[in-house]
């Protein structure tokens, strides 16, 4: 694989998990003692652990409504390979989940540009636009309308993971379009462990893909995977149950997240600074 392919390789993946998972914030209850919140955090990205990239977030939630971005910047070679991509995401909120309204994706890098725009109405998919347009592989399952319906973008699934009302972040399932491919992304649990003074719940993610994906080595081992993790730190007395890590095994190498800085802000004024620029 080449240095190009295997950066594309990680940004896709990390799209997919780490959009998903780079800060599931506040339970319901959480949300509905203080009506809004903001967060900003910062990972570290390796691949075989050497650092390749950073991943930025920011979201802003209030009592109906929500708006989510972040950023993503990937390099090798000292920069001579690079990549980066832009989401945003918004959208209304009800008690059961996340209606998201628009979704778009910006990237560009050594080896071109684009954009990908999600309109969304009532039932799901309501608009798509590609840029550039790609002609699809003979061996890449098709799309079809049944697909587009109930859906969420990766980012309005981080507040989908999110609204556990108290309970563990395990055993839930988020149906995503990202503009491309539809999966499913199921989360089981699997241990806790050791965290500063506390414990971290561990949840093993599995991987379905649905359709608009290419069969090939890379789809299959991570469909076939057991080792996708995500270890959520909980932060006492505040109701907010935030990841610090994730690992995503691939055919190149695992793939890491880490928390190297997350500040959140509530309506009332209060503000947690959860994790504190960490050392590389």
């Amino acid at each position: 694989m080449s240095l190009s392919a295997l950066l594309r390789s990680a940004a896709s993946i990390v799209a997919i998990v780490g959009a998903i998972f780079t800060l599931a914030g506040v339970t319901t209850a959480a949300a509905k003692e203080r009506k809004s919140y903001q967060v900003s955090a910062t990972y570290k990205i390796t691949l075989n652990s050497f650092a390749i990239g950073t991943l930025r977030y920011e979201s802003s939630v209030g009592l109906n409504g929500y708006v989510v971005e972040s950023k993503i910047e990937l390099s090798a070679l000292f920069g001579a390979v690079s990549w980066k991509g832009a989401t945003r995401s918004s959208g209304t909120l009800n008690e059961a989940r996340p209606k998201p309204a628009y979704y778009a994706f910006d990237f560009q890098g050594s080896t071109g540009t684009g954009a990908v725009q999600v309109g969304f109405g009532a039932a799901g998919v309501s608009s798509l636009s590609v840029r550039p347009a790609r002609s699809l592989a003979a061996d890449t399952v098709p799309l079809e309308g049944k697909h587009l319906k109930g859906v969420l973008d990766p980012l309005s699934a981080v507040l989908a993971l999110t609204r556990t009302g108290g309970k563990s972040p395990c055993g839930r399932k988020v149906a995503i379009f990202d503009g491309q491919q539809r999966f499913d992304l199921e989360l089981y649990y699997r241990r806790q462990q050791p965290l500063g003074q506390g414990k971290a719940i561990v949840c093993r993610v599995k991987y379905r893909p649905i359709a608009g994906y290419r069969p090939n080595d890379e789809t299959k081992a991570m469909s076939r995977s057991t080792s996708i993790e995500i270890a959520f730190r909980p932060v006492a007395g505040a109701g907010l149950m935030v990841p610090d890590q994730i690992t995503v095994p691939t055919i190149s190498g695992p793939i890491g997240l880490k928390a190297q800085r997350i500040d959140i802000k509530t309506s009332d004024r209060r503000e947690i600074a959860l994790v504190k620029e960490r050392a590389w």
